[in-house]
């Protein structure tokens, strides 16, 4: 460093004259600098807060014997000058000292430049691939790496969103993954900070969503010796994560960046970093990462010999079924071109609700359990299942006796639960494309099937109407909420969901124009539904409305992640169905004719919690306060809670 860049020493006042008393220590932070100011024998004397043995807090100590006490191992210090007594010789640095007429003045050093170092190297290469929203929590193993985001966020360069449980921070990662393709970040300390992402990182995982994990560590030279929070992350991290490295001191920093990021792309998974807490502040100045050169266009066509084969089986198709999945997310325009082309009705699974609207003439609605009867009518006629990007989970309900084209740009995910007749191996919209040009050149046999859809949603909606209307005076039913919340959100709003009987109402009952919807698929882990509008907020911002939809065991699991959005004034719409029971697992145990049993729940009055951390809180008891609440929590700007006290019998 040159000596130029040094600042000049300088006198700082630390104490106005009788504020410590005779015989104490006090800390005093001044600038970068933490002191240990001591009174003692008439006398102030200023010591670095650091005693030399471990990094002890002398400011925390106490003056005994004439002796400065470290509180961390009792070492014992002169109060006024920082000297041991003998033989040793390892003292604090100490300060001059100048008690003037208006106080205790302390001449300090000037403040040094701030290095360049291996976590800014690193910070700066996820910028470089698109990582510009963390969420997670600083602590003492992770503070180097903190430092250099908080040098990038001054910069304007990401935000960092410091989350009230590290298990918020993962899921608002995964949901920004969901919703966006691209990637976000999530950061805790060693040990429990870095195990209580793992439920989240799972959640992005088998929902393949990409996610950069971030995890501070003991310094290298406490591993594997027991020592406090000294877990093994690679370990731990070993079947999450699709990529985790341990950053050591003279690693190629920007590289081992790139990689995580890239993997995280390209496998759409979670990469893992391990930052041991001294290379956090190694110095460097190598020059960062970025995806430049690094990524391929991914618009894979499938071979000629299956397109042949599928479309000969599509052309002789009367009355096939179009279903989507997630993996089709960013690629429904050619899909629907198709469909629109074959008059072919479409049905979405779960985790794909609103990439087709239900106000679309082919929209059929979500398939499966928490689905339409339309959607399930349609599979039970079809004789050909054209699947898109979805998987066959138990709970979508493609019937597997049915004759299946599936499209997928994962081989494992072709026939990965059974057979299908034609396995297809290429990217679902360039796919998509290749069907309607060669479907044009031949004659379809495709009825129409616009008459029948239009025909079956009549059917449905009466009949919701019907459940609407339910009343039993012991709550609102679930069917009302989603009727009003229809007729309240954007048609492009962003709602995130989370798990148990709400969300399968949500499901059956919510008819969506072109809204995006997230959700726990795979893993349906409750609880992810705040988080995950965290993560969409920081995504679009307030370009959209975000919306999040919980039972109140599902939001108990990060209600107090609501200050969290508070404090960065997201706007997010809660919608809170409030019965005082886990209904689902209540549910679950009636059917396999066990009593219920420690499924009931003690609860706040939510909307007076909402306005305790600083938003807004709604309570809604009866259907006809829904309109009025939701139109008036959609318009607040800021997080709102609506908490709505619902009938667990009338799903």
């Amino acid at each position: 460093m040159a000596e130029k860049d040094r600042q000049s020493p300088k006198f700082h006042k630390v104490l106005d004259h009788g504020e410590l008393a005779e015989g104490r220590v006090t800390t005093i932070d001044v600038g970068h600098h933490s002191l240990a100011v001591t009174h003692y024998d008439g006398q102030y004397g200023c010591l670095k807060n650091a005693c030399p043995h471990q990094g002890g807090p002398l400011g925390e100590g106490s003056i005994e014997n004439g002796m400065l006490r470290c509180p961390w191992h009792g070492y014992d210090y002169d109060p006024l000058t920082g000297s041991p007594p003998p033989p040793f010789d390892d003292a604090p640095g100490n300060y001059e000292v100048d008690v003037r007429d208006d106080g205790v003045w302390v001449c300090l050093p000037g403040e040094e430049p701030r290095e360049h170092t291996a976590s800014d190297v690193m910070v700066q290469t996820m910028i470089n691939w698109g990582v510009t929203s963390v969420f997670g929590m600083v602590g003492h193993s992770n503070l180097g790496f903190a430092d250099a985001m908080r040098e990038a966020e001054t910069r304007g360069e990401m935000r960092y969103f410091g989350v009230r449980h590290e298990g918020a921070a993962a899921f608002a990662a995964a949901a920004y993954g969901k919703l966006t393709g691209g990637l976000a970040a999530c950061f805790g300390i060693a040990g429990p900070g870095s195990t209580n992402l793992l439920t989240g990182l799972y959640d992005a995982k088998v929902d393949r969503a990409p996610v950069l994990a971030l995890s501070g560590q003991v310094p290298s030279s406490a591993l594997g010796r027991g020592a406090f929070q000294d877990l093994d992350l690679n370990a731990a991290f070993a079947d999450v994560a699709s990529y985790s490295q341990t950053v050591h001191a003279g690693s190629n920093y920007a590289e081992l960046m790139s990689l995580a990021c890239k993997t995280a792309l390209v496998e759409s998974n979670v990469a893992h970093l391990i930052l041991p807490d001294e290379v956090q502040v190694v110095p460097s100045e190598a020059a960062p990462g970025a995806p430049d050169g690094r990524l391929a266009r991914r618009e894979i066509s499938p071979p000629n010999e299956v397109l042949g084969a599928a479309i000969d089986r599509v052309s002789q198709a009367e009355r096939p079924l179009i279903v989507v999945g997630a993996g089709a997310r960013h690629d429904m325009a050619p899909i629907l071109e198709l469909a629109e082309m074959l008059g072919s009705p479409v049905a979405t699974t779960f985790k794909a609700k609103g990439q087709i609207g239900d106000n679309h003439p082919l929209g059929c609605g979500v398939l499966g359990r928490s689905g339409t009867p339309i959607a399930s009518w349609f599979m039970n006629e079809a004789d050909l299942i054209v699947v898109f990007g979805a998987s066959f989970s138990n709970h979508t309900g493609i019937s597997s006796y049915k004759p299946i084209i599936q499209i997928d740009f994962d081989p494992m995910a072709l026939g990965r639960f059974h057979p299908v007749e034609i396995p297809v191996l290429g990217h679902v919209g360039t796919t998509a494309k290749i069907f309607t040009q060669l479907l044009s050149e031949t004659s379809p046999q495709c009825q129409d099937h616009r008459p029948q859809i239009a025909e079956r949603w009549a059917i449905w909606r009466t009949e919701k109407a019907s459940r609407a209307a339910d009343d039993k005076s012991n709550g609102v039913s679930a069917a009302a909420v989603f009727a009003a919340l229809g007729r309240a959100v954007d048609p492009d709003a962003v709602i995130s969901v989370d798990v148990g009987n709400n969300t399968y109402s949500f499901g059956r009952y919510f008819e969506v124009e072109r809204q995006s919807v997230l959700m726990s698929g795979y893993l349906g882990s409750i609880g992810f539904g705040f988080p995950g509008a965290m993560g969409a907020w920081a995504a679009v911002g307030n370009e959209r409305q975000i919306i999040s939809i919980s039972g109140d065991g599902g939001f108990g699991q990060y209600a107090m992640d609501f200050s969290t959005a508070v404090k960065y004034d997201m706007n997010i719409t809660h919608v809170l169905l409030n019965n005082d029971e886990l209904g689902k697992i209540s549910k679950e145990q009636r059917a396999a004719s066990l009593d219920v049993w420690q499924t009931s729940l003690v609860n706040p009055d939510f909307a007076a919690f909402a306005e305790l951390c600083g938003g807004k809180g709604i309570r809604v008891t009866e259907a006809a306060e829904l309109a009025a609440a939701l139109a008036t929590g959609l318009a607040n700007e800021g997080p709102t809670l609506i908490d709505i006290v619902s009938d667990v019998s009338l799903l």
